[in-house]
């Protein structure tokens, strides 16, 4: 028999999809949240019944007890195998039954489904099949954010459909799909339901936008909004609209939880996420809402004000124009940004600053982080123009 433990998202229910796939009837799976896990992987080394089982652990890490008690049961004669794709697992590489790999050699990322799926097929524990692959790739895309970069909303598809359903309700249209079927694919009734949730999905990350605070954290601006729903999505959208933040910060009070989010490949989220005990990509991250967390990012901004947003109808006022574009900030102060000869300059209230930039969005950068400057409207722009 074997036991998989698993996480409860998308890539750790594909883990479960390919396990059930592999040994049907012989495996049992459990999906659990990042701090659930190393609970229910005591409680399997308490009970007598599990002395034969194959313990196996996908996209989630376990603490220190707990790698001592896989040690001693590899040991002892007992089977066990984690495998993940995380950076902050690295170190379960040093064990002989520790797989973890973050990238392919040709610089694609990992997930733990399709590296589930490959050792499995390598070991001869499964055949290969072209539908599952093509489910996996889609779950490879999405939970490595690799779908936006390459236009694949198949792979956002299936997310969101993912939580359309009850984990058991999504294992087994899934799996019956991937037996039945020569491609995946979406029927016509999951078509209708995935455009609904866009819409949805659109007016939601609408309203979160105009609830954003801005504050500085450790030397690093972010931005931080509460939501309960839709984190990757939302994460994204905010980094595109607010370039000049260097992750957004997303607290889901009900469920105690902080995701990080970036678009920046300068920036690794997940080394903020482990100053609070959390992990993850380097794109995206988590942990979980502990005290420190709950004060920085809670309590210290609870009466800050949102962004203002950008004006959004523009025809004159245009982000990027060489000839110049007038923001406004908390101060009250207008900041005029231009290009002469390839540099970036600025006025302040009609007077030119001692202020050069190598790009528009540096100079965007630094009036948005110093006073919270949003793109003003038409008129405004017109107004100063005149008086210039």
């Amino acid at each position: 028999m074997y036991k998989l433990y698993s996480h409860n998202d998308l890539d750790g229910v594909g883990c479960g999809i390919v396990g059930k796939l592999a040994f049907g009837e012989d495996i049992q799976v459990f999906y659990n949240s990042v701090g659930g896990l190393d609970f229910k992987v005591e409680k399997f080394f308490e009970e007598k019944e599990n002395n034969e089982a194959v313990l196996l652990i996908t996209d989630l890490s376990i603490n220190e007890d707990n790698t001592k008690r896989i040690d001693n049961y590899i040991k002892e004669g007992g089977k066990a195998q984690l495998i993940d794709h995380h950076k902050s697992a690295l170190h379960f590489n040093n064990y002989d039954w520790g797989k973890v790999r973050v990238n392919y050699d040709d610089g694609r990322q990992t997930c733990a489904t399709s590296l589930l799926y490959e050792h499995l097929v390598e070991n001869s524990l499964m055949e290969q099949s072209k539908t599952l692959e093509q489910f996996i790739e889609l779950v490879r895309q999405y939970d490595t954010w690799e779908w936006d970069k390459n236009g694949n909303t198949k792979a956002k598809q299936l997310n969101d459909l993912f939580f359309m359903f009850s984990i058991e309700e999504f294992e087994e249209k899934v799996i019956k799909r991937i037996e039945q079927n020569d491609k995946f694919d979406f029927d016509e009734f999951e078509q209708k339901l995935l455009e609904m949730e866009d819409a949805k999905i659109e007016r939601y990350i609408k309203r979160k936008k105009r609830e954003l605070i801005q504050t500085t954290i450790d030397e690093k601006c972010t931005g931080v909004v509460h939501a309960e729903s839709y984190h990757s999505e939302l994460g994204n959208e905010l980094g595109k609209e607010y370039p000049h933040l260097d992750y957004i910060t997303i607290l889901n009070m009900g469920g105690r939880k902080v995701s990080f989010r970036t678009i920046h490949d300068d920036v690794d989220v997940s080394e903020i996420a482990s100053q609070f005990g959390g992990g993850g990509h380097a794109k995206a991250s988590g942990c979980s809402m502990g005290n420190d967390a709950f004060q920085k990012y809670v309590i210290d901004l609870f009466h800050e004000e949102s962004l203002r947003m950008d004006a959004p109808k523009n025809k004159l006022n245009l982000k990027e124009s060489t000839s110049g574009v007038l923001y406004e900030g908390r101060s009250g102060h207008h900041y005029f940004v231009y290009c002469e000869d390839s540099a970036w300059y600025m006025q302040d209230n009609h007077k030119r600053t001692n202020h050069t930039f190598s790009s528009y969005q540096e100079a965007v950068n630094y009036i948005k982080r110093t006073d919270f400057a949003w793109l003003v409207k038409d008129d405004i722009y017109e107004s100063y123009l005149k008086h210039s």
